[in-house]
């Protein structure tokens, strides 16, 4: 069942997919219409799961599930894969290759390989101050807080 993202716990699950290019605006209202139909019959073991999701940016499909009513399934996550990945096809965009880095550039937001990352960070076209999506948050409380950092803040600092 939808709820509207801003209604769900801090502890709230959340899984975020990040596109490997910019949707356009009219894939974006395709995306959301699919995305609320796909969230209102979300269920785990039948029943319904509290759940709501975000685009940001253009780039971002970011999903929640309020664990405290209903916690998520290998069922129901898997569901969400599979949504997922009809959107990739759809789209013809990339997902769920978590070898990837998205990361602020100026006004822009820019994708790369994590070797095109690494690179740029050693040629200093990056640095720990760039602000990174750290798509390894886990609930909504760690995407308020975690999520958009500067890169010497998340699993990036490696590379600097």
């Amino acid at each position: 069942m939808y709820v509207p993202f801003d209604t769900l716990p801090e502890d709230s699950r959340i899984w975020i997919y990040q596109s490997n290019r910019k949707f356009s605006d009219e894939e974006i209202a395709e995306i959301d219409k699919e995305l609320q139909s796909f969230v209102e019959n979300w269920a785990a073991h039948g029943s319904g799961l509290e759940a709501s999701y975000q685009l940001k940016y253009n780039r971002f499909i970011i999903l929640a599930i309020n664990q405290e009513t209903q916690a998520a399934t290998g069922c129901s996550i898997d569901a969400s894969v599979h949504f997922i990945q009809q959107i990739e096809k759809k789209y013809a965009v990339d997902l769920l290759d978590k070898m990837n880095v998205t990361f602020r550039n100026g006004e822009h937001i820019a994708h790369k390989t994590l070797m095109d990352f690494k690179k740029m960070a050693k040629e200093k076209a990056v640095t720990g101050n760039t602000i990174v999506f750290n798509n390894l948050v886990n609930t909504i409380g760690e995407w308020n807080e975690f999520w958009e950092v500067p890169a010497n803040e998340s699993w990036h600092s490696r590379f600097f």
